[in-house]
């Protein structure tokens, strides 16, 4: 597994339940490798962004921050964030309406009993992080 770079991003994610917190490292994993294959995106920058951990692709300047955090108030779920200014999530349903469950315009939802949807997912994760190459 990868290490975190920064002090807060770890305790981020050890302040999370353990069931969720499995969730939330599997998903930053697919983060990761879905970065790794998708040319053009280059080193992820994680940190935490509106206490959020949040990847950015400040080396390559490639795609737009995904975020991903659970909520108290919502506690069988967990979510991957979007700039909702981007159209991102409005593609992301024109596509995977039928696999995916979204929030508004700024969110995939999952829930935390469920399967991560692995393939889908990652299309999505690799759109955002282009979205700036895709839009040049």
């Amino acid at each position: 597994m990868k290490r975190f770079p920064e002090p807060e991003v770890a305790a981020r994610f050890a302040a999370y339940p353990p069931a969720v917190r499995r969730k939330l490292l599997a998903l930053r994993r697919l983060i990761f490798a879905t970065a790794a294959k998708t040319q053009g995106v280059g080193m992820l920058e994680e940190s935490l962004r509106w206490g959020e951990p949040a990847y950015l692709t400040t080396e390559s300047g490639s795609g737009s921050t995904i975020r991903m955090d659970w909520k108290r108030a919502r506690p069988d779920e967990y979510a991957l964030y979007f700039n909702c200014r981007t159209g991102l999530v409005p593609s992301f349903r024109r596509r995977f309406s039928k696999i995916l469950r979204f929030e508004g315009n700024r969110a995939i939802v999952f829930g935390a009993r469920e399967r991560l949807p692995v393939a889908a997912v990652s299309q999505c994760v690799a759109a955002a992080l282009t979205h700036h190459l895709r839009r040049r």
